[in-house]
């Protein structure tokens, strides 16, 4: 008897394939092999074990099976309106079949006084029923196939249904497939551990994800294949976290020294909340264990992250060691510098701000100073990561809003020192549980999830584009109070199919409401000279400007505390994690303060629910979890996708319950067998060291 063919078989040797159809299968759907088809899962399932009745169809489109004969055959209409029409009868009445193209194979190929079964989506006209373009078998070859459940729909393109790869041919080349390679496969999961987890066979699951017999099979397959793609990830993220305390030595930061305590007892002159102290102490026991530390600090706007940074910075500088502050932009490095700068004046300790700005001249004090060790603190963006700047010995980096920095970008920060510095990463974006697992699997997670006493909500209303004038009222109060407001606008360029509101046609609106009563107004937005951008932001910081026409460019790393008032422009046009950046803008001082969302009437279930979400909700984990439920996990970690996983049959948002019961199974796995040595678990080791070997180095970095 012959072996049955090797799972990296080239499709085109699968019977049905052939060259042609195995090079447009590879360009659309990057199925290359046996084994590509075989993970190919239907993305859903139509019941093919119920046959209707003509007379039982309802008045609505939905896709229906029916038995009976075809007869009747006539062409209508001329040139693109020619169409191909038969009758369909069954015992209870008649339907019309139609084609529109491609219709010569039809007639050829259906007898009349036979019996077919056929498949389709019925319309109705009137009281007219048709169903375009079925599927049509003929009863006997679709009773002999002995597959009556349910009946896989796969992913498809448009090239693919012109080109005759159907659903139907796609079902007959998975059915092919297994009559090739058989249903025995490869288990990845040790027997003890498949009972534990409720899980059935791989064989099993990957042939009932094709063909399963009814619902309660299916669920089984789906569950064991995704909670089996969700466990490997999970593996492989706690199990590279513990290699890499083991393996990638860190600086021990030994004392808690002067420098750290006369902060917290002389300089701090507010209380820590309850949540920085939990995490300080989280960081502290991270930077004494001999391993590098490799932390995500979440925190909501305003809850004091960059507290938490200066202290675990001083624990580096009491130890002897220099740190780095990493942003994305020179706006929030900027910002940065101004508070940390003004702490460390303090204390005696010498702070830079190092960005793409900064002159030649101060450059080469500051590459002089980081040489010799008179530097303490650098902050700055991405010209920290330059060759030229060197460390005498960098012991801490502090990365802020992490994902606009590549991987191998934040891998430049390890190369500064022999032995690679401690890592924080903060963001102000809360993160789902469910992504921060997927994104951030391998790093240990810190939440801040109080804020700090004295600081008020932010009162969220939402009015109408035609309530503006009391919007404007309301300025004008705040302002008189001695106040500064925001005016934020979506886009600066006008845009003929989205009528957003125009950031320059805005800020004419504004002059002409406010500049007749003496009040002063600037303007920033993005393509601004940078140099043109501070000034505007330090004089609207220095009490110099009533109010700040801006687009979102003061979305991250604006902290001016006088500022009360945050009126947003066409706020539906916004996603809810800017609306909520932009809302922490505000609120940052002692005085009450406002953020007014003006809208359209007409808004659409997603927009409603978006402003709803913000007036009635500060917290920005809640928040988080609304918009991961609208937007799926797209780009809620950034612009880019690239650093999210692409599954094969997992789904976020649908099967986070999977993913937890997936990461509690590694952890007690590694918790139990850390070395994945015993003999039960070497199949385990064998995938994932497979995985490992196909994502090299980038692993260990967070």
């Amino acid at each position: 008897m012959n072996n049955p063919p090797a799972l990296d078989t080239p499709l085109k040797f699968l019977p049905g394939v052939g060259p042609a159809r195995a090079e447009l299968l590879a360009k659309e759907l990057e199925l290359l092999t046996f084994n590509d088809l075989l993970h190919f899962f239907p993305f859903r399932y139509v019941d093919r074990s119920r046959f209707y009745k003509v007379r039982d169809l309802m008045m609505a489109s939905a896709e229906v099976q029916l038995k009976g004969q075809i007869h009747g055959f006539e062409e209508k209409g001329t040139g693109n309106k020619k169409r191909l029409t038969a009758l369909f009868e069954d015992e209870t009445g008649i339907l019309e079949l139609v084609w529109f193209k491609n219709y010569k194979w039809v007639k050829s190929q259906i007898k009349e006084n036979e019996e077919y079964v056929i498949y389709g989506k019925i319309n109705w006209f009137g009281d007219r029923i048709s169903m375009p373009h079925p599927e049509i078998e003929k009863a006997e070859v679709f009773k002999k196939r002995g597959h009556l459940g349910l009946m896989p729909i796969y992913p498809s393109t448009e090239k693919l249904t012109k080109k005759g790869i159907t659903q139907k041919v796609m079902q007959k080349l998975v059915y092919e497939l297994f009559k090739q390679v058989g249903r025995n496969f490869p288990e990845t999961l040790p027997e003890d551990f498949k009972n534990q987890n409720k899980l059935i066979d791989r064989s099993q699951a990957l042939y009932a994800i094709h063909f399963p017999k009814d619902l309660n099979q299916l669920a089984q397959a789906q569950y064991r294949l995704k909670f089996e793609e969700l466990f490997y990830l999970q593996l492989q993220y706690v199990y590279k976290n513990r290699l890499r305390k083991k393996k990638i030595k860190g600086h021990i930061f030994e004392n808690i020294g002067p420098y750290f305590n006369t902060f917290y007892h002389e300089v701090l002159d507010f209380e820590l909340t309850g949540a920085q102290k939990r995490v300080i102490k989280e960081i502290r026991k991270d930077v004494k264990s001999g391993a590098q530390m490799n932390r995500l600090l979440q925190g909501d706007v305003g809850s004091g992250k960059t507290v938490v940074a200066m202290m675990s910075m001083l624990m580096a500088i009491d130890n002897g060691f220099q740190t780095a502050l990493l942003a994305p932009t020179e706006i929030l490095a900027t910002q940065h510098y101004k508070t940390i700068s003004r702490w460390a004046e303090k204390l005696g300790l010498n702070v830079s701000l190092l960005t793409g700005s900064t002159k030649q001249k101060e450059r080469k004090i500051i590459h002089q100073a980081l040489e010799d060790g008179s530097l303490d603190i650098l902050i700055g963006t991405h010209a920290i990561l330059e060759d030229k700047v060197k460390f005498k010995n960098l012991g801490l980096a502090v990365i802020d809003e992490q994902h606009r920095f590549g991987v191998a970008q934040r891998a430049k920060m390890w190369k500064k020192n022999d032995i690679p510095p401690h890592i924080l990463i903060m963001t102000a974006t809360p993160i789902p549980r469910t992504l921060s697992l997927t994104h951030y699997g391998d790093l240990d997670v810190s939440i801040i999830d109080e804020l700090p006493p004295g600081r008020k909500p932010v009162k969220t209303m939402h009015v109408y584009e035609k309530e503006k004038n009391k919007v404007y009222h309301f300025i004008r109060n705040q302002i008189n109070k001695g106040r500064q407001a925001y005016i934020v606008y979506p886009l600066i360029e006008e845009s003929e199919a989205l009528d957003y509101r125009n950031l320059t046609d805005g800020y004419e609106e504004i002059k002409e409401e406010f500049l007749h009563d003496g009040y002063k107004i600037g303007i920033v937005y993005g393509k601004m000279p940078a140099e043109d951008k501070n000034r505007v932001m330090k004089k609207f910081k220095d009490g110099e400007l009533d109010i700040l026409v801006s687009t979102t460019v003061i979305e991250v790393g604006v902290d001016v505390p006088n500022a009360t008032v945050m009126v947003i422009e066409s706020a539906h046009r916004f996603g809810l994690s800017q609306l909520h950046q932009l809302r922490g803008r505000v609120g940052r001082g002692a005085e009450e303060s406002y953020c007014i969302l003006i809208t359209d009437y007409k808004l659409t279930d997603d927009a409603k629910t978006r402003i709803q979400t913000m007036v009635s909700t500060q917290d920005g984990f809640k928040i988080a979890e609304v918009d991961l439920k609208l937007r799926g996990p797209g780009d809620i970690l950034g612009t880019q996708q690239s650093g999210l996983i692409k599954f094969k049959i997992a789904d976020l948002l649908k099967d986070r319950h999977i993913l937890l019961r997936a990461r509690l199974a590694a952890e007690r796995l590694l918790e139990s067998d850390p070395s994945l040595s015993a003999p039960e678990n070497r199949t385990v080791a064998l995938v994932l060291a497979d995985l490992f070997k196909k994502k090299g180095f980038w692993n260990y970095i967070g």
